[in-house]
């Protein structure tokens, strides 16, 4: 969720989800379109900027007249158009994710990739993305991107280098101009609405609902880069399994992640690069020409976790922070529990919760004039089916708010809104009709929601990769209990690290937990 910024003014539906940045009033959101958009995703990444056109070597020296993408592909019309697209991307994924001691790695690894493509002398400028997403995908002109969600997933350089090798194929292929020819008209549609919208966010929006089109290539595209990308893995000196290795593990996490794994992923890896065993066992297939597995190419796995460590891990501080069942935002200085049952998403736009028996919850906010009655605000139509009769002034642990109830077709709400200095917070609840609990739920959110005192705000930390070593007595249990932020400590421990069913650690071996 994203803090209020004074320089976006923004108008748009209610119900879309431009959180923290819009003046009061909007135009009429209509509830039952909120809800259905409850589980829509809407993740957004950050970068690094590097041109590598040979492998990386610890004991070169920067030069003191370094040449930059912008002059080598300054008469290349593939990376103009992925130059025009590249701020878009950037802003659609909420920023770049800087940290030298990862963008090194990122770099090692793609400049040994470099020097075995189909084009040795393309450039290539890697952006890491600042989201927990799990994605990586390429633009005409080598532009690549990959998320710190992504990293943060991977154990081993091999894993690392079999999805940028996937891109870099996309690159060298002319994927991108295929790709464009064909859906011109979307693009350039999708540029427009990002051009017209007037903030930063809601070029966010326009772009995650067209699931980043730019960036999709068609299956036949798909299966000829994975092709090329092991061919790279396996003659850079890689273990050419890693790709197949890895496509399991961003599944793994799919379904771990999801409360439905049959639902759509959003803006991941696995929505975007389609995903099917058959593909995982051709990918094994082509890494059979270098060798039987385990016994050819080298992972790289010590360098990589030393890379990765302190890698930030979840939620960036500009979002906010979920902890189990609670949302807490030092930016905004607000926090507030979710019942018992339901669980977080936090997005960019929302605060989202699902909870049992399609029960749902929204969070967000925007602004507003200090004498803005929130009576006259709850009626004035930016929720559709709202019961007049119903609203009420209140008070939420000392905080001026209004409430009511809605209905629409088969779902009944819950509307409160409270006022904080400038800022007007909205919860809505929503449960099917005959669901008891909406009462229960909503009468927790208030109860729970509340400023944070200077102390909590101070206290808060994000959460980071960790990279420990296993000790004498430690245990998969053990090492698990010291993981945050989850409530499934051992599973994703076990996810984290890829440790099959029945595996072990042993003394000495390194390991990733999640801690502040």
């Amino acid at each position: 969720m994203t803090v209020p910024n004074e320089r976006a003014n923004m108008t748009g539906r209610g119900g879309e989800g431009r959180s923290f940045v819009r003046r009061a009033p909007r135009p009429r959101w209509n509830v039952l379109r909120g809800v259905a958009s409850l589980l829509a995703a809407a993740t957004f990444l950050s970068s690094c900027q590097s041109i590598l056109d040979q492998t990386y070597q610890a004991d070169i020296k920067p030069s003191s007249t370094p040449q930059i993408v912008e002059q080598v592909q300054k008469n290349d019309p593939r990376a103009q158009m992925g130059a025009r697209e590249h701020p878009r991307i950037v802003a659609s994924y909420g920023g770049e994710y800087h940290d030298a001691k990862t963008e090194r790695l990122v770099a090692r690894i793609t400049g040994a990739l470099t020097a075995v493509s189909e084009n040795p002398n393309q450039s290539y400028r890697i952006t890491i993305l600042n989201s927990p997403a799990i994605n990586a995908f390429a633009l005409p002109g080598g532009y690549l991107y990959v998320t710190r969600g992504l990293l943060a997933l991977a154990n081993d350089a091999s894993e690392v280098a079999a999805v940028l090798s996937h891109e870099m194929a996309h690159v060298t292929a002319n994927h991108g101009i295929e790709r464009q020819k064909r859906e011109e008209a979307e693009v350039i549609a999708s540029r427009v609405v990002a051009e017209v919208l007037s903030s930063d966010l809601a070029g966010k929006q326009a772009l995650a609902r067209g699931k980043l089109r730019l960036a999709a290539f068609s299956r036949q595209q798909e299966l000829q880069a994975d092709v090329i990308g092991v061919r790279m893995l396996g003659e850079a000196g890689y273990d050419p399994y890693a790709a197949a290795r890895f496509l399991d593990s961003m599944a793994a996490y799919a379904r771990f992640s999801s409360v439905d794994p049959d639902t759509d992923q959003s803006l991941d890896f696995l929505s975007s690069h389609p995903n099917a065993p058959q593909r995982v066992e051709l990918a094994r297939q082509h890494a059979r020409a270098f060798g039987q597995e385990g016994t050819v190419g080298d992972r790289g796995r010590d360098y990589y976790l030393t890379g990765i460590d302190g890698l930030l891990y979840g939620d960036s501080p500009e979002e906010g922070y979920v902890r189990n069942q609670t949302f807490m935002h030092a930016g905004l200085g607000i926090r507030f529990d979710v019942p018992e049952g339901f669980r977080i998403d936090n997005k960019v736009e929302a605060v989202l919760a699902t909870g049992p028996d399609e029960s749902a919850i929204r969070f967000d906010g925007v602004q507003a004039p200090d004498d803005a009655s929130l009576m006259n605000y709850l009626t004035s139509g930016w929720v559709a089916g709202l019961l007049p009769e119903t609203v009420r002034e209140t008070t939420v642990n000392g905080m001026p708010a209004a409430t009511a109830r809605a209905s629409a077709e088969r779902w009944e709400f819950d509307v409160t809104v409270v006022r904080v200095d400038k800022q007007i917070f909205r919860f809505l609840t929503a449960v099917p009709k005959g669901n008891t609990t909406l009462e229960s739920t909503a009468n927790t959110l208030r109860a729970s929601f509340r400023r944070m005192t200077p102390q909590e705000i101070s206290q808060i930390k994000p959460l980071r990769v960790r990279v420990v070593t296993v000790g004498a007595s430690d245990t998969i249990t053990t090492l698990a209990a010291r993981m945050m932020g989850t409530e499934r400590k051992l599973d994703l421990f076990k996810l984290i690290n890829a440790l099959p069913a029945g595996a072990v650690v042993s003394p000495g071996q390194r390991v990733k937990i999640i801690s502040e």
